[in-house]
């Protein structure tokens, strides 16, 4: 008999709900995490009294009520709503594109103005658009695609619009009120306290393993449990047998100020093609911190390369393709499960990533 009914790969979202889930109805599991410290992607690090989003700003965001309760056991959420600006060569915009942007951009101040000013630049594509560059413009117009587009898109995907697939951005928000909400969902906050305690207490009382890589010696891990929840990249699971998928990596350069506010908000993007980082966050805004210092971190676009953590998943025809033939040969596998972004190569918001993971759990527990 092994020891463990779940050997879960990774102690990010995906991976800490579905062990709460599971044990919570009397599983034994243990977590394994290649990382130093659990939480994946959400992890803080405290610094006189701000908690930084290691990897990242996180604003959880969900119209899932179910969801928004489920999480609110674990952390209490504050009310931070999220309103980023935009920096394009010194000038400021208001995100998503609303009034607010349109008016700064423009001028007009009324809806029928900016609708009319984004019908009379979106007709220039008279065609399927053939590329992000032609989907942009078709849905957004010229001006806003080449000051708030064109250059942070660029910057993420290291590859020019035009060589990049129109269904990357198959819509835009586009909104005709003056309101910076950059999420329509219902429900929006950060835990306060940082993501640290979310995680903490959905992995209390179950046993997680820190600095320990599934992928080194994977015949001894899978001996010890009756099956295994993989969180990791798919590609690696295989050892690229079939081939890499492809990621977009991020660096993090995080700075201290001895100033009580550096930006005045907790997110500016930077949308031109000159500037080599993507964002500017600053941690202390998520919480209304009011510390007499601050933290911002600097977000740049990377090549990633195998070792690298990987963060976007490049979900191009080809990519897809080669996921699909890894899907089949992960269906072949008995008794192994994958889930998470990297597991499933796609894109998940937070809350998509604990819906997947409780109907995981309930699949395995009925």
């Amino acid at each position: 008999m092994k020891k463990y009914d779940y050997l879960i790969v990774g102690s990010g979202l995906f991976g800490a709900v579905f062990a709460h889930e599971v044990a919570a109805k009397g599983k034994h599991c243990l977590v394994v995490e290649r990382r130093a410290h659990a939480g994946g992607n959400i992890y803080c690090q405290n610094r006189e009294g701000i908690n930084i989003h290691f990897y990242g700003g996180h604003i959880f965001h969900t119209s899932d009520r179910s969801v928004w309760e489920y999480v609110n056991q674990f952390a209490e959420f504050n009310h931070y709503i999220n309103s980023p600006l935009a920096n394009y060569k010194g000038k400021l915009y208001n995100l998503p594109f609303n009034m607010n942007t349109f008016y700064e951009m423009w001028g007009v101040t009324t809806p029928k103005e900016a609708v009319e000013r984004i019908a009379a630049q979106r007709s220039i594509i008279t065609h399927e658009p053939r590329n992000l560059e032609e989907q942009a413009i078709s849905l957004v117009g010229m001006d806003i695609y080449e000051k708030l587009i064109k250059g942070y898109t660029e910057k993420q995907w290291g590859r020019k619009c035009t060589e990049l697939p129109a269904f990357i951005i198959k819509r835009l928000p586009v909104r005709y009120t003056y309101d910076n909400n950059y999420f329509n969902d219902r429900y929006q906050g950060v835990p306060i306290g940082g993501y640290n305690i979310l995680i903490n207490h959905l992995l209390e009382g179950i046993e997680v393993r820190l600095d320990c890589d599934f992928n080194q010696d994977q015949t001894a891990w899978k001996s010890m449990a009756d099956k295994i929840v993989y969180t990791g990249t798919i590609d690696e699971y295989f050892d690229y047998g079939l081939g890499e998928l492809e990621y977009r990596g991020l660096r993090f350069e995080t700075e201290r100020y001895e100033i009580d506010n550096y930006q005045g908000v907790a997110a500016v993007n930077y949308t031109d093609s000159e500037t080599p980082y993507t964002r500017i966050i600053e941690h202390k805004h998520f919480e209304f911190g009011t510390q007499p210092v601050t933290y911002i971190t600097k977000e740049y676009p990377a090549v990633w390369k195998r070792g690298d953590e990987a963060y976007y998943p490049i979900n191009n025809t080809k990519n897809q393709k080669l996921y699909q033939q890894y899907l089949m040969k992960a269906k072949q596998e008995q008794n192994l499960i994958f889930g998470g972004r990297l597991g499933e190569y796609k894109y998940y918001d937070m809350d998509k990533v604990i819906q997947s993971a409780l109907r995981l759990a309930e699949k395995e527990l009925c």
